[in-house]
């Protein structure tokens, strides 16, 4: 697949920027990672898949949900404020209102042995499109700056610290990714 994005495939406008985000909205539950590097890496070519790695870090860092802080980025990348406040508009729009059925929903099918195992079930398949979007992603670890066995040390340690230890996590962002950032940085500057 070719890393370069396209002089062409921007969003043409805020209208075309608020669907596109709409749809992504509607399509992503759980794990929403996936959806959104398939649509605007791969679909759309908005963005390469270094940028979208950059970009869902960052995401990640600020408060808030992940898909709303990227929405937000790309937005602003495009249109500038208007940019962003379409995207966010059409990322939390039709959710909105999906979210106000179901809860409905389930405050009446709450107690119902079938609800329950459909839950279950979407929890499973959020983990494991997280998974996958993971794997897919490291490809872009080719051209990190740090060794792979750096990378992945500190995965690992991220992976203990969170889903073993169950630290808080902003003892992970804090403590790995300062080691992170600093030991990219200084690796960058040589």
């Amino acid at each position: 697949m070719n890393n370069s994005v396209a002089s062409e495939p921007l969003p043409r406008n805020l209208t075309h920027l608020f669907i596109a985000f709409t749809l992504l909205a509607l399509q992503g539950f759980g794990g929403v990672m996936m959806v959104v590097h398939r649509e605007l890496v791969e679909k759309k070519r908005w963005l390469t898949d270094e940028q979208f790695v950059e970009d869902w870090s960052v995401a990640q860092l600020l408060p808030g949900a992940n898909i709303i802080n990227l929405a937000l980025i790309i937005g602003n990348r495009y249109f500038g404020v208007r940019g962003a406040l379409t995207a966010l508009a059409g990322i939390l729009c039709a959710p909105a209102g999906v979210v106000i059925l179901l809860a409905l929903l389930h405050s009446r099918f709450a107690d119902n042995p079938g609800v329950i195992g459909a839950l279950r079930g979407m929890g499973a398949v959020a983990a494991g499109l997280i998974a996958a979007t993971g794997l897919r992603l490291l490809k872009s670890m080719k051209i990190h700056p740090l060794p792979k066995a750096a990378c992945a040390v500190l995965g690992a340690c991220c992976f203990l610290m969170i889903a073993i230890m169950r630290w808080p996590l902003a003892y992970a962002l804090l403590g790995l990714g300062t080691i992170s950032c600093t030991a990219t940085f200084l690796r960058l500057k040589r």
